[in-house]
């Protein structure tokens, strides 16, 4: 056989051939149709039904849902009662504006790859449709189809029992801003729909400490009084220099916008600075100085850069005198004087240790030299704003590392200051958040306790001390009593598959199995079958914030509000959070009072109540914030954005105006007078000493500790930018894009001889998970990341094939109530074990089991 090998040759006879096939595919074709019963007749073929186009659709303006760092806008195009695809905002949704308008005052709220993929989570093979029960052992994942009289005639039995037998403790409120977060429709731990129904019935354990960010919350109301500590993002377009403490925005939003601020800073010559054991996106894309830092030693770092500044008489005294109190000497009150101040703790004079850069390099990893020269920054750049990010208080002692970052922006006169900046938590403008029935019932609780103690509660109960599960004073005789647990109710929420230590949670199901059938209750609300739901005695099908009517709230960045009309009726036997409870307490006998608006037909029918109760939010609205739109004019643009004459900074009003700060002493406490009293840790809520000025404390692993001759790793398990933590985790559109693998520095690599895509486990003594390896420089040596939120999947000896990094994390939390996520040290060897990606290559969902008719 002869080949032909000019290419300009095969060209030309592929190009003939197709031609010549072409034509005589479309001449037969033509012969055939005047030959059949098609003659005459114009032809259109298509090899599937023609995609609607925007004339065949209704438009409808809604917003994305979930706890992501920012609440953006969706735009639902619909045939019928079907989503057909999304878009996000153009500029025209306000009403008055031309396609394309996106401002400094008015920017567009536009969505990104998680809520633009959300028909894919909608329309779900593992979407939850139909109340479901247990028929198999807990975790094992076989349930039946049941009907909601059933279930919650069951669930309604069990709570009286449970509380009736075991007190008013017995069930833990489990909820979270997960996937239930709107004015009328929310799951939140404190003041949320779950806690008010459990409230009103007598018998609730709250969950208090939030994981994301407790270590900052306990900072921020010690230093300033308040969390909303947070300018809203446009104040970064006056910063002269932006420090991104373990700050990565290109993940992890906190704001709508702040890519567009940040970058509108940069055009006007802002210097960005990055702190971070990983080379992030964000210090590309914003040409940051890049400095890595060892994990859970930033509090040190800080101390370091703050003696600088006070050596070399740096610091803004001027406001320090005028604003500050305990940064030195002079700034103490009249009643603590002879207490330990911040100055003199950093100057060694308190304790005979200056912590110079020298001290703090060779704890951080950083070397002095970058420690000066960042500190000199960032004390002579006005305005500069450093971002004290949440993550590196995902640790033990996370607190410290907040309140020493409180202390470095007022030492150099930053807070209150446009361009400036204070946070921290970062919460800014505030919104008017409550459409549901709010009362004396919004939080009552009869115990509360960090929320990732649960399980060592339930293991050691009887036997625990106050302190050990952070126990919040109460003011009667039920003061420090242990809760006796013996009901969760899961709503908004995976936190089974998200609290620290899940190994430590399995052994505490396992407690609860002990007790015998009926003895205990676990309640999952959910719209999609989730990790924490395969460990549940009952599941609850939960519409989407697309089947139910609600407003949505900006985050804790951003000034809008966004309309979420019922785009589609709820698939399945799908109901809302608040149908659940309110049909509950119906059953309970408090009903009317948990829901005033509605009538025992609100089961079946919430449109009516949801519209009133909503109506009466936005007349609150109108008052309080001077909104002129009707209530009708705002469901018929779909989105509000408020318009101020200047940026909004927090603590503004009391640098330029002489108002307060919300603490005792008005001031900003770097000295904190509410901690400087207590002389009973034990019967506080953190449970151990915590210092009344910032300082740098050991924790308990880390890279400078013994433990790492047995673990050389620091893991660390930030945000994911294809996840909500573990919400989307079963979108195939994004784990397309992404797979769920430990980073690690390619020099650390090559000595255990590791190659880019290797299988791993990575392993301490809480628990072992297998994943691949991504190679890196970007990585610092002895880190590793894994990003958090997998929905774990175990083997038969308790190894998790998916990698979820919570199966090593220790569930000890910081005195303050900070998740220690952070704080891990583990090893890693190439392993004969396989990964089981799920959705990365197999793209198969694991709902068949919850399909059964058992």
């Amino acid at each position: 056989m002869k080949f032909l090998t000019n290419p300009a040759k095969l060209a030309k006879i592929f190009t003939q051939t197709r031609r010549d096939f072409l034509k005589s595919t479309a001449a037969t074709a033509t012969v055939g149709l005047v030959g059949g019963s098609m003659a005459g007749k114009e032809v259109k073929a298509f090899a599937y039904e023609p995609y609607p186009l925007d004339d065949d659709l209704e438009t409808v303006v809604t917003s994305c849902a979930h706890n992501c760092g920012s609440r953006h806008m969706l735009v639902a195009h619909k045939k019928g009662d079907v989503i057909v695809r999304l878009s996000t905002d153009d500029g025209t949704h306000q009403g008055d504006d031309a396609y394309g308008t996106d401002t400094e005052e008015k920017p567009q709220l536009r969505a990104c790859l998680r809520g633009r993929s959300y028909r894919s989570r909608l329309y779900s093979p593992e979407r939850l449709l139909y109340p479901m029960k247990r028929v198999g052992k807990r975790g094992e994942g076989k349930f039946k189809r049941v009907s909601w009289d059933e279930a919650l005639t069951d669930i309604a039995k069990s709570m009286v029992h449970l509380k009736e037998t075991y007190g008013p403790t017995a069930i833990l409120d489990q909820s979270y801003a997960g996937a239930s977060y709107g004015v009328l429709h929310k799951s939140d731990q404190i003041e949320g729909l779950l806690g008010r129904f459990l409230g009103m019935f007598g018998c609730r354990t709250n969950s208090w400490s939030v994981p994301s960010y407790q270590g900052n919350t306990f900072a921020s109301r010690m230093s300033y009084g308040t969390i909303q500590d947070g300018n809203e993002d446009d104040a970064f377009m006056h910063s002269k220099l932006i420090i991104m403490w373990g700050w990565n925005p290109a993940y992890t939003f906190h704001g709508g916008n702040t890519f567009y601020y940040m970058r509108k800073a940069k055009q006007r010559g802002c210097k960005f600075v990055v702190i971070d054991p990983q080379y992030t996106d964000s210090a590309s894309a914003y040409d940051a100085w890049w400095i890595p830092i060892r994990p859970n030693t930033d509090a040190a770092m800080m101390a370091g850069m703050a003696h600088y500044i006070f050596a070399n008489n740096l610091q803004d005294q001027e406001f320090i005198d005028k604003f500050v109190q305990g940064m030195d000497e002079g700034t103490m009150p009249d009643w603590a004087k002879g207490q330990e101040n911040f100055k003199d703790y950093i100057m060694g004079v308190s304790d005979g240790v200056e912590k110079t850069p020298k001290w703090a390099a060779d704890i951080c990893g950083v070397s002095a030299e970058d420690i000066i020269k960042l500190a000199d920054m960032y004390a002579t750049t006005k305005p500069a704003a450093l971002k004290a990010s949440w993550s590196p208080g995902r640790n033990a002692y996370g607190e410290q590392y907040a309140r020493m970052a409180n202390a470095l922006q007022a030492m150099t006169g930053n807070v209150g200051k446009l361009g400036g900046c204070a946070e921290g938590v970062g919460k800014g403008w505030h919104a008017q958040g409550v459409a549901y029935p709010y009362d004396q019932f919004a939080n009552v609780w009869f115990a509360a306790i960090k929320s990732d103690r649960w399980a060592h509660c339930v293991i050691n109960y009887p036997n625990v001390k106050r302190e050990e599960i952070g126990i919040w004073p109460r003011g009667d005789n039920t003061d420090g009593q242990i809760p006796n647990i013996r009901g969760i109710f899961w709503q908004g929420s995976d936190w089974f598959n998200q609290l620290t230590n899940i190994n430590k949670e399995i052994e505490a199901i396992d407690k609860l199995n002990s007790y015998g059938e009926g003895e205990s209750l676990l309640v999952c609300m959910d719209s999609t079958i989730t990790p924490t739901g395969i460990w549940a005695d009952y599941l609850l099908p939960i519409a989407t914030h697309f089947e139910r009517h609600d407003v949505a709230l900006p985050w804790y960045k951003g000034h809008y509000y966004i309309h979420r009309p019922k785009v589609i009726n709820p698939l399945g036997e799908s109901k809302t959070d608040f149908q659940v409870f309110t049909e509950l307490a119906y059953r309970l006998g408090f009903g009317p009072g948990y829901n005033p608006k509605a009538n025992r037909d609100y089961f079946n029918n919430p449109d009516a109540v949801d519209e009133a109760y909503l109506i009466d939010w936005w007349g609150k609205v109108q008052h309080h914030q001077g909104v002129e739109w009707t209530w009708e004019e705002f469901k018929k643009r779909g989105v509000y954005k408020f318009v101020f004459d200047e940026p909004h900074v927090a603590f503004r009003e009391q640098i330029e105006q002489g108002k307060p700060f919300q603490t005792a002493s008005g001031k900003i406490e770097i000295f904190s007078g509410q901690l400087a009293q207590i002389t009973d840790w034990t019967k506080t809520s953190y449970g151990y000493y915590i210092p009344a000025i910032p300082k740098w404390i050991e924790p308990w692993e880390s890279l400078n500790h013994p433990l790492t001759k047995k673990f050389p790793f620091h893991m660390i398990s930030p945000h994911p930018r294809w996840r909500t933590h573990s919400i989307f985790n079963n979108i195939p559109w994004l784990r397309e894009t992404f797979s769920q693998e430990v980073t690690m520095n390619a020099s650390d690599a090559a000595k255990m001889g590791i190659q880019m895509g290797d299988i791993v486990e990575c392993w301490n003594d809480r628990g072992k998970v297998i994943v691949p390896v991504y190679v890196t420089e970007r990585c610092m040596p002895g880190v590793v990341v894994l990003h958090e939120g997998a929905w774990m999947d175990l083997d038969k000896d308790g190894v998790d094939r998916s990698g979820n990094p919570d199966f090593l994390t220790k569930d000890d939390p910081s005195p303050a109530g900070a998740f220690t996520y952070n704080t891990v040290l583990c090893n890693i060897k190439k392993t004969t074990l396989n990964h089981r990606p799920g959705w990365d290559k197999l793209a198969t969902a694991r709902s068949h089991v919850f399909r059964r008719d058992l």
